[in-house]
This record gives C-alpha cells, sequence and structure tokens, in this order.
C-alpha cells in the first residue's frame, strides 16, 4: 500500500489499528500530527492527502502503514548493533518490545561510535545499503588526537593498505574541519575501517560519529538514543540494484 495519495484518517485507520470513525475523532482530538519532509508540521485534516515525504504522529509516536518497517537510530556511545548481549546494552534495547520484531540492523557500528544507525525488516532494502558493488557512501565526522596534516589527507584521500588486506582501500572524501576534525566518507565498509585508516597514516580516533548513510542524514532533532521511521523519500533514496 503507498503512502502517496493516502488521506490522512485512512493512514491512522490502517497504521493504529483502529476505525475510520475513530481515526477522525483522534485528528479532531489534535492527538494527529503530520509533518513534511523538513520536519515541519502540516494542517492535518480527515481529508488531508498524505505525501509521500510525510510521516504522521499519534500521541508523539510515528505511524506507519502495514508493511515492511525503516527505522533510524541516533546511536549513543557504549551500546552495541547486537539484538542481544548478555553484559551490555544493545541498539534493540532502545525499541519498545513491538518496534523489534523482524528487524534487522543495516551496517553495525562499534560500541564506541556514534550516530546514524539503519535498522529495516527488508532484506533487499539493507542489501542495497551494504553490498560492496553498491558503493553506498558513508560520512563520519571524526576527531583525530593530532591535526590532520597535508600528507595524511592525500594518503586517505588516494587509499591506504591495512595490515590484513594487501588491496588499499577505495578513495576517500576527506574534509578537514577548522575544529580540527574532518569528515570522511567511505564507500566500503571494512573491520574498523576508519580507525585502522587513521591508524595507517600515522594518527589515531578519539571520537568517531557517523552523520549519514548515502542521502540519509541523521535526524538532528533527534537525541542519542532517540529513534524514528524513515519517510517515505528516505526510503525512496535507496535506489534498486544496477
Amino acid at each position: 500500500m503507498s503512502e502517496t495519495s493516502v488521506r490522512l484518517d485512512f493512514f491512522v485507520a490502517h497504521a493504529a489499528g483502529v476505525t475510520r470513525k475513530q481515526a477522525k475523532a483522534l485528528i479532531r482530538a489534535g492527538r494527529v500530527a503530520l509533518l513534511d519532509g523538513t520536519g515541519q508540521p502540516r494542517a492535518g485534516k480527515a481529508n488531508t492527502a498524505v505525501a509521500a515525504a510525510d510521516r504522521v504522529l499519534l500521541d508523539g509516536q510515528p505511524l506507519a502503514l502495514p508493511g515492511h518497517r525503516y527505522l533510524m537510530i541516533h546511536k549513543p556511545a557504549g551500546v552495541v548493533c547486537a539484538t542481544r548481549d548478555g553484559t551490555l546494552p544493545t541498539v534493540m534495547d532502545l525499541l519498545p518490545g513491538a518496534e523489534r520484531e523482524n528487524l534487522r540492523i543495516v551496517g553495525r557500528l562499534d560500541r564506541d561510535t556514534t550516530g546514524l544507525l539503519l535498522l529495516t525488516s527488508d532484506g533487499d532494502w539493507s542489501h542495497r545499503l551494504t553490498a560492496p558493488r553498491q558503493r553506498c557512501a558513508k560520512r563520519y565526522r571524526v576527531t583525530t588526537a593530532e591535526p590532520l596534516s597535508d600528507s595524511q589527507a592525500r594518503q586517505l584521500a588516494d587509499g591506504v593498505v591495512l595490515k590484513d588486506n594487501p588491496r588499499p582501500t577505495r578513495p576517500a572524501g576527506v574534509q578537514r574541519l577548522d575544529s580540527g576534525g574532518l569528515l570522511l566518507s567511505l564507500e566500503e565498509g571494512r573491520y574498523h575501517q576508519v580507525k585502522r585508516m587513521l591508524a595507517a597514516v600515522g594518527n589515531r580516533v578519539v571520537a568517531l560519529h557517523r552523520e549519514a548513510v548515502g542521502a540519509i542524514e541523521l535526524d538532528p532533532a533527534l537525541a542519542p538514543g532517540e529513534w524514528r521511521q524513515l519517510s517515505a523519500a528516505e526510503v525512496a533514496s535507496v535506489g534498486a540494484d544496477a
């Protein structure tokens, strides 16, 4: 079922499992919020059309029509990317129990790395983000022990050889920041790659934060540990297999 050309009362009824009459009552009571693709509120009446990029919230919680689910989490430090762990909190612990069902983690982050983490029940969609041949760029904000030198920046941009693989890493996008850190964009996801690349050029990662995966950027309104469903536009930004 598409989110385009759907009335708001129809969307709420099907997403929340209530009748159309109950959905209209929820809308009249002001318990339903309709946000556009930038997060700005839209005036929502029962007959308002829900656009593809819109998000619908009931009592502050996002709604989605039945089907595959797509979520983003602002992962905090100290949380592991696993469905369960005997000693440490996991990203699944950040979600209500009903939201965890059938979700898989798309591209894991280290325990101490923060930022954008995607989860979905759609295996094909996940594959299009993680398959090496798709070359989906991931952007990281990196705090380094020492300011990045010109030589180090060139090495990262050209690709470096890591100890366990004679094949150099793919060329990276490197933007040095006034704060002394850098933005690093990678099209591959080797084990601990950012940390190992900086070590290979003679520097060290102090803090690491993922800002974007492909065209999907971490929502600045999400505090660490918070999550929301992706908009239809964000889901659609992940194209079909080539």
